[in-house]
């Protein structure tokens, strides 16, 4: 594993475990096992340092959510399964989902994180159009974004919301009940008389 990479694991627990105040240079060099100095070198500041953690965690995250997007649009029936596996595995793995909580939130008030955080978010939303629009959706980019949105409030609800851990044949329903509305056909007006 390169440096860089232990690095941000490193700050990616930390700012699960800690928050965004327990992100020092210092921290990352003691959860990392690293001399002092370390993190500082790779990373001279903090900017740099929500950087570097950004854009491992964005890495690992589209990493473990390559399956859903490796889906056969002419097989819209395997979407719901594929794309609950996805949302199971970000449940899963708490330590991650909630450092990139903590760096969305940060991403609010440094403009610099913000570009790398929206940057990251199209790597996610671009795909699932492409998707929605090969297995029949009407509204592409509109649905992609419900669908993201669907599914970061199921994660936030069962992480940090008061919702329970779904399991993946409930979040398996909810993703068809989801995508049913999507990829309807189009009803046909009503004619006179009707």
């Amino acid at each position: 594993m390169k440096r860089s990479e232990t690095v941000a694991d490193a700050a990616i627990t930390l700012l699960a475990e800690r928050g965004m105040r327990g992100l020092t240079h210092r921290a990352v060099d003691e959860a990392a096992g690293l001399p002092p100095g370390s993190t500082s070198n790779l990373a001279r500041t903090r900017a740099a340092l929500l950087e570097l953690t950004l854009s491992r965690l964005s890495e690992l995250e589209m990493r473990a959510l390559a399956p859903a997007y490796e889906i056969d649009p002419s097989r819209p029936e395997d979407m719901p399964a594929r794309i609950a596996e996805a949302l199971h595995v970000q449940l899963m793995d708490r330590r991650r989902t909630l450092a990139r909580y903590e760096l969305a939130l940060e991403a609010t008030r440094r403009p610099e994180l913000r570009e790398i955080y929206d940057r990251a978010g199209r790597r996610f939303r671009d795909p699932s159009v492409a998707l929605l629009a090969a297995a029949g959706s009407r509204d592409p980019a509109r649905h992609a974004r419900q669908l993201v949105a669907f599914g970061e409030g199921l994660m936030f609800d069962a992480i940090a919301g008061a919702g329970a851990m779904p399991t993946r044949d409930e979040l398996a329903e909810a993703v068809r009940d989801l995508l049913a509305g999507m990829l309807r056909p189009p009803q046909a007006p009503a004619g006179p008389g009707s």
